[in-house]
């Protein structure tokens, strides 16, 4: 039995596995920059040090049996080393190779036959804008950074040959991607853990709301069909078989408006999609993460109530404040959960909580009643 596990990265994600170490007997250690990052709180120890310290995971490795992963803000090469001298990572380091590139990832999905937007890679170190002769697009069109973009950062959404031009020169030398713009019906999210013996839990399919590429509601489960549901049943086995990934995974997908399903993004880690498990399974996504990376069997995903929206706490000022007095307006909503990160700057977009409320039901129009609910408390002035 795993008595304790390493983490690499000390933010929201790795506080919420608080609770999940604690019911399992484990205990967590964090590698994280600073002392205000939330895992701190909740570590049995620290060790401080940037995410992509390899040295750092080294003194890291010392103290666990298995190291995890919060964010994918790490140096693969350099922990290769340490991989080699026999530092167990979960999930390995060859699920993480083909996934933390955007280009890569996209083609690692096509070359498994899974669907996906079409893509092009952009080579700037010629000059130019980097388009192939052969590649022609119509705008919109997506551009993406390839590495390190997260809640929308580095991802572009442009509508014209001349906002394409001007987003090129404000990201010089940064490796970048390009994607067909999908006219979607909904945005969805899978998310899935596999074991160490390859058993996998899936949970609910859920539907994602999302303004400036930023979750801002999770509707659970997706009012899709049981065809739908098939197919991002089938991709996500296939990926995770493929990968032989060990460990908790998000999966974004778009759905289009003749039901066919498209990969958008793989983040191999716990996801913002998947915080309505904290409350609403059996078994929440940061406890199967930590039940799949110390090789115990992975938890029931069922869900206990018939339906749950989860809204994210997104910063809408610069601030330094606890908005304790919004928390208890939004704690005494019926079949309310709060969960506050304990963040101490605030600042527009910056995820500073979220709230997930049990439903009685299925219906659609009280789960949006809801979640206007939530944000007119916590936006109004």
């Amino acid at each position: 039995m795993v008595q304790r596990v390493g983490v690499i990265g000390g933010g929201q994600l790795a506080w919420m596995m608080a609770g999940a170490a604690t019911k399992l007997g484990v205990e967590l250690v964090v590698q994280t920059p600073a002392t205000s990052d939330p895992a701190v709180a909740i570590a049995a120890d620290t060790v401080l040090a940037p995410v992509a310290d390899a040295a750092a995971t080294a003194q890291l490795a010392a103290q666990t049996e298995v190291i995890t992963f919060e964010n994918e803000f790490v140096d693969l090469v350099a922990l290769s080393a340490l991989a080699d001298r026999g530092v167990c990572f979960r999930p390995q380091l060859s699920v993480l190779q083909p996934l933390l590139d955007k280009y890569d990832q996209r083609s690692y999905l096509r070359n498994l036959g899974l669907p996906t937007p079409r893509f092009w890679a952009l080579d700037l170190s010629g000059g130019g804008d980097g388009r192939d002769e052969d590649v022609s697009w119509s705008f919109p069109i997506v551009l993406k950074t390839r590495r390190h973009g997260y809640d929308g950062q580095g991802t572009f959404i442009l509508r014209s040959e001349a906002e394409f031009q001007a987003t090129l020169e404000r990201l010089p030398n940064v490796p970048l991607l390009v994607e067909e713009f999908v006219p979607f019906e909904r945005e969805l999210a899978a998310i899935a853990a596999r074991s160490v013996n390859g058993e996998i839990a899936l949970y609910p399919i859920v539907e994602t709301q999302q303004e400036q590429q930023v979750c801002r509601r999770v509707f659970a489960p997706a009012a899709v069909s049981p065809a739908v549901v098939m197919q991002i049943e089938a991709i996500v086995r296939t990926l995770l078989t493929s990968l032989d990934a060990v460990g908790i995974f998000g999966i974004e997908l778009f759905l289009t408006p003749d039901d066919k399903v498209l990969v958008n993004e793989i983040a191999p880690r716990t996801h913002n999609s998947g915080h309505f498990t904290l409350d609403a399974c059996d078994t929440s996504q940061f406890e199967q993460h930590l039940r799949a990376v110390c090789g115990l069997p992975l938890g029931d995903p069922v869900m206990r109530s018939p339906a749950a929206v989860m809204v994210n706490l997104l910063g809408y000022e610069q601030s330094q404040s606890d908005y304790l007095s919004k928390r208890q307006q939004l704690a005494a909503l019926p079949g309310s959960q709060v969960h506050w990160y304990g963040k101490t700057e605030s600042r527009p977009g910056r995820k500073l909580g979220h709230v997930t409320v049990l439903l009685p039901d299925t219906d659609r129009q009280l789960a949006e009643q809801m979640a206007t609910t939530i944000e007119s408390i916590w936006y109004m002035p």
